[in-house]
């Protein structure tokens, strides 16, 4: 497939760029709708989105560049083209979350209500998001014998992007349940994704090819591990908070 979507003033747009800016303009949409059923000044969340998107983009980008970095070793052109690939979930989320914690704090809103909002929209955006590595022909898995192996070079190998967006599909659907019969809130929502989306990520980068690595540990999965701590911690607090 090509990469290219289309072409404007002789410069090319790439899918992988197209994909990720839908995933993003539906996520906020959907952000907002949220925003406006709990209470939530929408302008307020906007302004939190204006930082914390481009922050998770850069996050995403030099999160890639640092755990490949071999590959990018003084060629800063490189560093900088993003339109073929090469950003990396974990980084972006640890830029993204890290803005909008700085910003919350200084306009004093509560970053838990943000990252409630949001996290339905930011796994709706990956599950999107992932059919970028399709076309780009990346992130795929080991050969397989499945009858839904997909072709990369002459090699069946294992559609991992295509489990990823199934399983982040199923992860929005499972915190919208949660959250809209109040099963989850004061920082469950937000630690629920940290949780089912990490579970996913774990065994899905164990079957890919092209994972960033520190030493012998793929670091997504030890990310991902991190994280699912974190949300076990968020999901006991609030369950805690609800009970007082």
């Amino acid at each position: 497939m090509d990469r290219v979507a289309f072409e404007i003033f002789g410069v090319s747009v790439m899918w992988y760029g197209v994909l990720i800016a839908i995933g993003m303009a539906l996520g906020i949409i959907l952000a907002l709708r949220r925003a406006k059923q709990v209470g939530f000044l929408e302008d307020d969340l906007l302004n939190v989105l204006l930082f914390a998107i481009p922050s998770g983009i850069v996050g995403a980008r030099v999160y890639y560049v640092i755990f490949n970095w071999s590959a990018y070793q003084g060629d800063w052109s490189k560093i900088l083209d993003v339109r073929g690939g090469g950003l990396a979930i974990h980084g972006g989320l640890i830029g993204a979350i890290l803005v909008a914690w700085i910003y919350c704090k200084r306009k004093q809103l509560s970053i838990l209500q943000v990252l409630d909002i949001a996290a339905p929209s930011i796994v709706l955006g990956q599950a999107i998001g992932r059919w970028g590595n399709y076309i780009n022909q990346e992130a795929h898995g080991g050969p397989t014998d499945l009858p839904w192996g997909i072709l990369v070079d002459g090699v069946k190998v294992h559609p991992t992007f295509l489990y990823e967006s199934l399983w982040n599909v199923g992860v929005f659907l499972l915190l919208v349940f949660l959250r809209d019969r109040k099963l989850a809130g004061n920082g469950q929502t937000i630690g629920g994704y940290l949780v089912f989306y990490s579970l996913g990520r774990v065994w899905i980068e164990g079957l890919r090819t092209d994972s960033l690595m520190l030493g012998p540990f793929r670091v997504a999965q030890l990310i991902s591990l991190a994280m699912i701590a974190m949300g076990v911690i968020l999901i006991a607090r609030g369950k805690k908070e609800a009970l007082e």
